[in-house]
């Protein structure tokens, strides 16, 4: 006898074997996904792990969970002003629910006990009124010491204004030994580091080409601005973090117990670069600092720009190249193609056009575009002027002097 399925009976099977398939598709889809995003988790680890091998000299530590080392006094009290808050609130925690949960246990309704009738205690009242109270005024005692030790900024040996700029750190020595010393510190790490085509050492994106110096046991009054947006000058190992605003003049001050080197990183969201704007300062003996000062005040005078020289073509362009790799190449980019909100220089308008729009640019900042009158010298603007004009695909074949930049921006 011959079994006959209807023939709906078969549909039904048939779609409910696809059903199953088409279930069993997306597990496994599912699965590779998860196993895939997995490996990749795992490869970022390794590939972490793999750079984080070594700790960053004058930062932080690997594996490193408490606060830097102290430097300074100021960042000692700190340290043990947060240990005290710690260990305060710590005992405050297990106290409070020390209580809660033998309240909770031996009072529970299984062993018999019921709840009290009573509506106010002026005693609780009164205890729980006045016992955080206390725990105020003990947090707030040496705490209150500390904020104001750390804003006195009275009876310093060396006076230092600190200048944010996108993306790099000004420094002029206004009062006491290295008066009149003046320099850009910018970051040091190569482009080829940055975008993985060299290896990265273990100073990455927390290196410069000019540090801060000052020297050790000598009270530091740092003022700090800005010239376009917010930054904040911030070293952990001194306990010193403040902002720098335009059109504002803050200060703080710090006093290196140590000598070594000390590093730290903008601290406010300042734009595009704020990841590449590091500050390093190195601490070094009385003795060190005299010679370093002397140097740099020879450094300063012969790199002094002579405004009726007359430099060629070759010359313009090699120095505008340092230039505009210490200070244009993170917006415009090396090859000068620009990024984002940053123009291209290459083919531009204005870089190809009349000299008169490009000088008004630097020297006076557009947009985005930072002024570079008395951030650099007539020199280096001149330099880079030239270069730019006269790189990649620009032929304008004109050199640009520092007479003529000091023509352009008013003097004589």
């Amino acid at each position: 006898m011959t079994l006959r399925v209807p023939h709906f009976v078969t549909v039904v099977v048939s779609f409910e074997t696809w059903k199953l398939v088409k279930t069993m598709k997306r597990i496994s889809k599912t699965l590779s996904s998860l196993l895939s995003k997995a490996g990749i988790w795992a490869g970022a680890w390794a590939a972490t792990a793999a750079y984080a091998v070594n700790d960053l000299p004058g930062g932080p530590a690997v594996n490193q969970l408490d606060f830097h080392p102290a430097a300074t006094k100021i960042a000692e009290e700190q340290h043990s002003l947060h240990v005290f808050m710690m260990v305060l609130c710590t005992v405050i925690f297990v106290a409070v629910f020390a209580v809660m949960f033998y309240s909770i246990w031996k009072h529970r309704k299984s062993v018999g006990h019921k709840p009290a009738t009573f509506h106010e205690s002026m005693t609780v009242e009164i205890i729980w009124t006045i016992v955080p109270f206390i725990i105020v005024i003990l947090m707030a005692l040496p705490a209150t010491k500390v904020l104001v030790a750390s804003k006195d900024t009275t009876n310093a040996d060396l006076t230092v204004k600190a200048t944010g700029y996108q993306w790099k750190w000004g420094y002029d020595y206004i009062k006491g030994e290295g008066e009149g010393i003046s320099f850009l510190s910018t970051l040091s790490t190569s482009r080829e580091a940055i975008n993985n085509l060299a290896p990265k050492s273990n100073t990455y994106l927390m290196e410069v080409d000019n540090e801060m110096v000052v020297p050790v046991g000598k009270k530091i009054r740092l003022i700090t601005t800005a010239n376009d947006v917010i930054h904040a000058w911030t070293i952990p190992a001194f306990g010193v973090k403040q902002d720098a605003i335009p059109g504002f003049v803050r200060d703080t001050w710090f006093k290196a117990e140590t000598i070594g080197t000390f590093r730290g990183q903008c601290s406010e969201l300042c734009g595009a670069e704020h990841a590449f704007m590091p500050i390093v300062v190195k601490v070094v003996s009385q003795e060190d600092y005299t010679k370093w000062v002397e140097g740099k005040k020879k450094e300063m005078a012969s790199s002094s720009d002579d405004p009726s020289k007359v430099y060629t073509l070759d010359e313009q362009k090699e120095r505008g190249a340092k230039v505009y790799a210490a200070n244009c190449a993170a917006c415009h980019q090396p090859n000068g193609k620009g990024a984002g909100t940053f123009p291209a220089l290459d083919g531009s308008k204005v870089v190809n056009g009349p000299k008169d729009a490009q000088y008004n640019i630097l020297i006076n900042g557009k947009n985005a575009m930072p002024k570079w009158a008395g951030v650099i010298s007539d020199g280096d603007i001149a330099a880079v002027m030239t270069y730019t004009r006269n790189s990649w695909g620009n032929k304008t074949g004109e050199v640009i002097q520092t007479q003529e930049i000091i023509t352009a921006r008013g003097g004589k």
